[in-house]
């Protein structure tokens, strides 16, 4: 059994199954290594100076300051964080905005993949960053600010988004929903940054519940316990430095939650942590310094998962611009890099719900500039 499958073994098992220190260890020995990726070497840079495997193809879905092909909509500008949402028979990519105007848009496509349809589904809000998918379908839009908030959201453009203050004012990143445990896990983007948690009243209704934070040592395997945020509004006092003993993070990015784990990124020190909601364990699942020769992946930032093969998909903020697989196995190789645009960043990772679809985009595209951005779909023989 692989590692990850240990890890979910775990899990499952519930308290009686948990993890002995030693195996725990054992499991976690060898975070992820440079290896032959399972879709293979990446070819020539296609027509939209993408570098793909072979049997893959990309298309551009919008640009920033450009009409979206097939609508009315001007797409935002600095597109981020993304997640997609099944809508029938077919789906809607969700997209954020990092500038100072900020909000969210989104893409409606029908069953075979066409654009049906684009939308504004937040505006009147800073710097929106990454967020999450929520198991009632609504997206959770954060703020990268000091006093930022999670803003939770429509995609189908209906419902007016609704400001969340319960989760804490903060430099928001990004979220992930345990629907097992109902408890919702967050990153700040701070170098002296943490991990949170916030507990609702009502598992669906995020307008009241509890913000706790982690604590724990300074190293890279331990046990984690959590405490309450005294004041979420962080005012004066930041919700980081509000608790004594918390666990710091150098510059939390991403948050992707796959059967009992939590996984998240820390750009200041490019690594991938795995959180172990059963054990309340913590473990590098990546770490660019204890790499094998040179690291595939540095720049860590927005990650999410392939529900049908497990593999998770890591995008870069610098480096040489590529979204890097990880295997269950602790593979970890290129998928895409690309080119022509030094001066941006990989945004918006996310699968259609039928997981044959991939959303990216390139935050700054050739331009370097915002309103220069581009979101791509990327098809193929993706794995089961």
């Amino acid at each position: 059994m692989d590692r990850r499958n240990v890890l979910r073994a775990g899990v499952v098992g519930g308290a009686a199954a948990a993890f002995s220190g030693a195996l725990w260890k054992e499991a976690f020995a060898a975070p992820a290594q440079p290896g032959p990726g399972p879709y293979g070497a990446l070819q020539a840079a296609d027509a939209n100076g993408i570098m793909l495997p072979s049997g893959f193809t990309s298309r551009v879905i919008a640009r920033s300051s450009q009409t979206v092909p097939g609508t009315s909509y001007t797409w935002h500008a600095a597109p981020d964080g993304g997640a997609c949402f099944a809508d029938g028979s077919g789906w809607i990519y969700v997209s954020n905005s990092e500038v100072s105007a900020g909000g969210a848009s989104a893409v409606k496509f029908n069953s075979g993949g066409t654009v049906t349809g684009a939308y504004r589904i937040l505006s009147g809000t800073s710097t929106n960053c990454a967020g999450g998918h929520t198991p009632w379908n609504t997206w959770l839009s954060c703020e990268e600010t000091t006093t930022g908030r999670v803003w939770e959201t429509d995609p189908w453009g209906v419902n007016a988004a609704a400001a969340r203050p319960a989760m804490g004012r903060f430099k928001h990143e990004a979220a992930a929903c345990d629907p097992v445990n109902q408890v919702i896990y967050m990153t700040e983007d701070e170098s002296n940054g943490c991990f949170y948690r916030f507990i609702p009243n009502t598992w669906g209704n995020l307008a009241s519940g509890t913000l706790q934070v982690a604590k724990g040592g300074s190293g890279t395997s331990v046990t984690l316990t959590w405490a309450t945020v005294p004041d979420p509004d962080g005012s004066p006092t930041a919700t980081r430095n509000q608790v004594s003993g918390v666990k710091r993070f150098n510059g939390g990015e991403g948050c992707w939650y796959d059967n009992g784990i939590v996984y998240f990124t820390t750009k200041g020190d490019n690594r991938v942590w795995a959180y172990n909601t059963a054990t309340a364990q913590i473990e590098l699942a990546y770490d660019d310094s204890l790499v094998s020769g040179t690291p595939p992946l540095t720049g860590v930032d927005n990650i999410t998962g392939s529900a049908t093969s497990g593999d998770l998909f890591v995008a870069e903020d610098g480096g040489n611009l590529e979204i890097c697989v990880i295997t269950a196995d602790d593979v970890i190789a290129p998928f895409l890099r690309i080119t022509g645009q030094s001066s941006s960043e990989v945004t918006g990772p996310a699968f259609n719900p039928a997981g044959n679809r991939f959303y990216f985009s390139s935050q700054r595209g050739t331009s370097g500039s915002s309103s220069g951005g581009i979101t791509y779909e990327v098809t193929g023989p993706f794995r089961s």
